[in-house]
C-alpha cells in the first residue's frame, strides 16, 4: 500500500473529472449552436463550464455541508470532540479542519474541503450519541485519513457537477416541452432539445455511480487502514463500524450524490439493498474483519 501514490492518483481523477464536464458542456453548446444556427450559444456554453468548475473547486464543500445543515462546532461547545480532532491531527501532522455537527439521528461522518488546510469533518448527532470514546477516535482518525489522502476534493465536487448535468437534463426537457408548444416553426431545434434531454436524463444517474465507482471503494479500505495505524487501535474503528452498519434508518437529507462521502452508506437498510446495484461502500462485515485481522 503506498499512500503517496494514491494521493497523486486522486489528484489526477480530480483533473480528469474537471476536464471531462468541461468537454460534456462545451459539446451540449457546439449542438445547439448548430441546431440553432447562433454562436453565442457555444460562447455561453465555454463560459459557463468554466464558472462551474472554479465555483465547484471554491464552494461545493460549503454546498454539501449547507445541504445537510451541518453546524460548525468550538471547543466550549462541544470538548471532548474537539479535542479528540485536536489530538489526532497532532498525531498525523494535519492541520486542525473546521468541525461541524449534523443534526440527524442517523450515525454517519463525512470530511469535504479542498486540501488539507482547507478541509471540514463533519459528524451527525446521532453518531455522536452512539459511539464512546475510542469508537469515535476510530471514525475521526477514517476521516482525517480521507484528508491526509486527499480524498477529499474529487468526492465533494463530484456532488456539484453532477447536480448540474441533472438540473441542466430538467432545464432541457422542460424547454423542448414548451418549445413544442409554442415554437412550431423551430423543429430541428427543439427535436435537439428533446435528444439532449432524455440522453442527459438517462445519463446523470448513470454518471454518478461511474463516477463513484471511478473513485473507488477501495478508498474507504485505505482510510480504515490509515485510521486504524493513527490510533493504533483498530478495534475502536471496527466496533464503530458494527454499530453504524446495525442502524437501519436513512438519514434525512440522503441523496446518492451524496452517497460516496460518507463513511457508511446514508440510506440505512435501503442502502444495503441496493449495495449490489450501486456499491458506493465496500460491505461493512469485510471492512470489519479486516480491521480485527491487523495486528
Amino acid at each position: 500500500m503506498n499512500i503517496y501514490h494514491e494521493q497523486s492518483k486522486n489528484v489526477w481523477k480530480t483533473w480528469f473529472l474537471m476536464i471531462m464536464f468541461f468537454a460534456v458542456i462545451i459539446g451540449i453548446g457546439f449542438g445547439f449552436a448548430q441546431a440553432y444556427n447562433n454562436s453565442i450559444i457555444l460562447y455561453i456554453a465555454v463560459g459557463f463550464s468554466f464558472f462551474m468548475n472554479i465555483f465547484s473547486y471554491w464552494y461545493s464543500d460549503k454546498i454539501v455541508l449547507k445541504m445537510y445543515k451541518a453546524q460548525e462546532v468550538t471547543n466550549e461547545s462541544h470538548p471532548d470532540l474537539y479535542n479528540s480532532v485536536e489530538n489526532l491531527c497532532i498525531t498525523a501532522g494535519l492541520p486542525l479542519p473546521k468541525i461541524y455537527v449534523i443534526p440527524d439521528a442517523a450515525p454517519n461522518a463525512f470530511a469535504t474541503g479542498r486540501n488539507k488546510n482547507h478541509a471540514a469533518v463533519a459528524f451527525s448527532s446521532g453518531l455522536l450519541q452512539m459511539l464512546n470514546k475510542s469508537e469515535l477516535e476510530g471514525v475521526i482518525a477514517h476521516e482525517l485519513s480521507h484528508i491526509g489522502n486527499r480524498d477529499i476534493l474529487i468526492s465533494t465536487i463530484v456532488v456539484v457537477l453532477v447536480g448540474f448535468v441533472s438540473i441542466l437534463a430538467d432545464m432541457f426537457l422542460h424547454g423542448a416541452m414548451w418549445g413544442g408548444m409554442n415554437r412550431d416553426d423551430d423543429s430541428k431545434g427543439n427535436a435537439i432539445s428533446v435528444i439532449i434531454g432524455i440522453a442527459l436524463a438517462i445519463l446523470a444517474p448513470l454518471a454518478v455511480t461511474v463516477i463513484q465507482l471511478a473513485i473507488s471503494r477501495k478508498r474507504e479500505y485505505l482510510a480504515d487502514a490509515s485510521g486504524a495505524l493513527l490510533t493504533r487501535y483498530p478495534e475502536g474503528l471496527a466496533s464503530a463500524l458494527e454499530k453504524i452498519s446495525s442502524y437501519n434508518r436513512p438519514m434525512n437529507h440522503a441523496t446518492q450524490a451524496t452517497a460516496h462521502m460518507f463513511i457508511a452508506n446514508p440510506f440505512g437498510g435501503l442502502g444495503k439493498r441496493a449495495a449490489g446495484l450501486f456499491a458506493t461502500h465496500p460491505p461493512a462485515e469485510d471492512r470489519i474483519r479486516i480491521l480485527r485481522g491487523m495486528k
